[in-house]
């Protein structure tokens, strides 16, 4: 009887950190959308595995998520597609849309195609780095990325706007950029060639 009982509580003692392995601890501050960047997964993943979380913009510091699906999706190191329209992760799509959901939210769908395309012409250009993650958070580029507005949930509308750009033969603009005048600190920008005007932004090659 004691043999059984200790190979029990050995087998336990084995399960048990296996089970653990999964689980992340949330900090103060953390969004589902950085624990999912953390772990190279998608916050529509994360709530998969969580069904517990009913409301997507409320988790609590010091809660414990499952994560143990993180590997089902590839992580920004390993994409180094050159975006082809099609040869990108889903993890690459949902930070394609929060980016759309902070740059261009209240613009027409035409205007938030426009910044996906930004995004992919900069992974074909030698000029910025190879990848959609890469693109993003290069320092200095995109203001949402700078003041945490990229941690964001997108909606239906910025899935469709990145969804539209990729599934497009031709893209809508060839911009390596693009700003709003009115609100812009810097006009660095406005001596390049003007591409489109879309909205309130400014397309620039």
């Amino acid at each position: 009887m004691k043999k059984l009982l200790s190979t029990l509580i050995a087998a336990a003692a084995i399960i048990v950190p296996a089970a653990q392995s999964f689980a992340y601890t949330v900090q103060p501050g953390d969004t589902l959308s950085t624990i999912a960047i953390k772990n190279h997964t998608t916050v529509q993943n994360l709530l998969n595995l969580n069904p517990q979380i009913s409301n997507a913009n409320s988790i609590f510091a010091g809660s414990n998520i499952n994560v143990s699906g993180a590997s089902n999706v590839s992580s920004p190191a390993a994409n180094t597609s050159n975006v082809s329209h099609t040869a990108v992760s889903s993890y690459d799509r949902e930070l394609l849309a929060k980016l759309v959901h902070a740059e261009a939210g209240g613009e027409p769908m035409s205007g938030k195609i426009a910044v996906v395309d930004v995004v992919l012409n900069r992974v074909d250009s030698p000029e910025f780095p190879n990848n959609v993650h890469d693109v993003i958070y290069q320092p200095g580029q995109f203001t949402p990325v700078q003041n945490g507005r990229i941690n964001n949930t997108p909606n239906a509308a910025d899935y469709q706007a990145v969804n539209q750009a990729l599934a497009s033969g031709n893209r809508q603009t060839h911009s390596l950029y693009f700003y709003n005048p009115t609100i812009a600190t810097n006009h660095w920008l406005d001596h390049l060639p003007t591409s489109q005007v879309i909205g309130n932004h400014v397309f620039k090659q």
